[in-house]
């Protein structure tokens, strides 16, 4: 069973944005700048694009929360993995 969204990116050929992956229906995928998630923002509908502006608002923000979730995460192991070499 795939997490409801997964992280990803393409550093050689776009090293600013990251993209956030929704696996559930409606699937699709946003790709944003990595220094914030409305900054150059592009969704793309895998499924077919809801019509609920509502539902569309939701799925954001969740992707919004995850997105900040995990990179607040990975920074936090950074600095473990620096204190431990330490």
């Amino acid at each position: 069973m795939l997490p409801k969204f997964l992280l990803a990116d393409n550093s050689q050929v776009l090293p600013d944005t990251i993209f956030i992956i929704h696996t559930e229906q409606p699937r699709f995928i946003v790709g944003c700048d990595l220094e914030g998630f409305n900054v150059d923002q592009e969704i793309h509908w895998i499924d077919e694009e809801p019509e609920s502006d509502e539902l569309k608002t939701e799925l954001l923000v969740q992707a919004e929360e995850f997105m900040e979730l995990e990179l607040d995460y990975e920074e936090e192991l950074d600095r473990l993995d620096e204190d431990s070499e330490e």
